[in-house]
C-alpha cells in the first residue's frame, strides 16, 4: 500500500472517531454500570431494536462464553427491551431515538462507547441474532482464545456469518424466549460462497448462502456481506468502518493468511430466519433505516409473503464447530 493511500486511511479513521465523538450526544444512559468493569474483563457491544424475545438466550449464551459486561444501545424499542436489559447488574444500556441510518447503521454509537469504555479490553461486537463459534468453544471459554491471541500478538479475530434456517416454512415453529434459536434454525449452506479481496481495506469480502440463493438469486452481487471481525483487542485509536465488516487501522482486517496457510477463525451462527423474521422484515422496511435504501429488506419483503423454504438438497444440519472446520468455513489454525 502506498504512502498516499496510508495517509488517506489515517485521515478517514480520524474522521470516523470525530464523528463518533459528536454522535455521543444522541445517546441517553438508561443505566451505566461501566464503573464496575475490571481491567481484564471481556466486553460485548451491541445495537438493537425490539429484540426482547431474543435477549434471555442471547445474554445467557455470551455469559456462559465468558463475557463479563454488556454495553447495549437500544434504538427506540417499544417492546420493553431497555427495561429488561437494565435489570441485570452486568449490563449497561443507552437509548436513542436518533436515526440508525445517520449513525452509519449504529457504527458511530458503538465506536464512541468502545473508545470510551473498551480501551485495552477484548471486545465482542455482535447483533442479538449472532452467536460466535470458535475452535474448541465446546471445551474452552472465550478467555482461553483471547489469551492465546494475546500471546500470539494477534489483535483481531475473523468470523464468517453463517445464515441458519429451518427445514420448511419459516413460521412453522414459534420461537420462545430463552430458547436456543439453533434448535429451530439448524440448517445451513455448506457451500455456495464466493469471496474477493478488498484492495482498499485488505479484508476478504464474502457473499453467498441462502440469502444470495433465494432473496438475491437474480442479483447475487447485491447479497449481504458475510465477512465479519467481531472480536478485537480494542484501542481507542481504532474505528469500525462498516458494521463489523472492516476496521481501521487496516492491519486489523488481515484475519486470513496471505501466504497460503490458515489463521484461526470462527463462525457467527446467524439465527435471523425464525418465525419472527416476517414481522421484523416488514418493520425494518417501513423504517427505511438500513444500508443502500434498505435493498436487503426490500428483497425480503418481495418473497417473505410466499414463505420461502430456504432448505435445499445441499443443506447441511449443524452439529458442532469441528463440522464447520471440516467444511472449510472456519479454522483452528495454529491453536491446538
Amino acid at each position: 500500500m502506498g504512502a498516499l493511500q496510508s495517509y488517506r486511511l489515517r485521515l478517514q479513521r480520524k474522521r470516523w472517531r470525530i464523528r463518533a465523538f459528536r454522535k455521543r450526544r444522541e445517546l441517553k444512559p438508561v443505566v451505566n454500570r461501566t464503573d464496575q468493569i475490571q481491567p481484564s474483563d471481556l466486553l460485548l457491544f451491541s445495537t438493537m431494536r425490539n429484540e426482547k424475545v431474543r435477549l434471555p438466550f442471547f445474554l445467557d449464551y455470551y455469559r456462559r462464553m465468558g463475557i463479563n459486561h454488556f454495553v447495549i444501545v437500544d434504538n427506540d424499542s417499544d417492546d420493553g427491551s431497555a427495561d429488561y436489559l437494565a435489570q441485570y447488574p452486568d449490563v449497561s444500556v443507552w437509548t436513542t431515538k436518533a436515526s440508525y441510518k445517520r449513525a452509519r447503521f449504529g457504527v458511530d454509537w458503538l465506536n464512541w462507547l468502545q473508545n470510551k469504555y473498551a480501551h485495552g479490553h477484548w471486545t465482542v461486537v455482535v447483533d442479538p441474532d449472532e452467536f460466535l463459534i470458535y475452535p474448541f468453544c465446546d471445551t474452552r471459554p472465550l478467555r482461553a482464545l483471547t489469551d492465546w491471541l494475546d500471546a500470539s500478538s494477534i489483535r483481531s479475530f475473523g468470523a464468517m456469518l453463517l445464515d441458519m434456517y429451518p427445514k420448511g416454512r419459516l413460521d412453522h415453529q414459534p420461537y420462545k424466549p430463552g430458547q436456543d434459536p439453533i434448535e429451530i434454525a439448524s440448517w445451513f449452506d455448506s457451500g455456495n460462497y464466493v469471496m474477493s479481496r478488498n484492495g482498499r481495506y485488505g479484508n476478504l469480502w464474502i457473499q453467498g448462502g441462502p440469502r444470495s440463493r433465494v432473496f438475491f438469486d437474480e442479483t447475487p452481487e447485491l447479497a449481504p456481506a458475510l465477512n465479519k471481525i467481531p472480536l478485537v483487542k480494542w484501542d481507542k485509536r481504532y474505528a469500525y468502518v462498516s458494521s463489523t465488516h472492516m476496521l481501521l487501522p487496516r492491519g486489523l482486517n488481515l484475519v486470513y493468511d496471505e501466504w497460503g496457510g490458515e489463521k484461526a477463525s470462527g463462525v457467527l451462527l446467524h439465527a435471523k430466519f425464525i418465525d419472527t423474521f416476517s414481522h421484523k422484515a416488514a418493520e425494518e422496511l417501513l423504517r427505511k433505516q438500513h444500508y443502500n435504501a434498505s435493498v436487503e429488506y426490500r428483497a425480503y419483503a418481495e418473497k417473505v409473503d410466499q414463505n420461502p423454504d430456504l432448505w435445499c438438497k445441499w443443506s447441511e444440519k449443524y452439529i458442532n464447530w469441528r463440522q464447520l472446520e471440516i467444511l472449510g468455513l472456519m479454522s483452528k489454525g495454529n491453536w491446538a
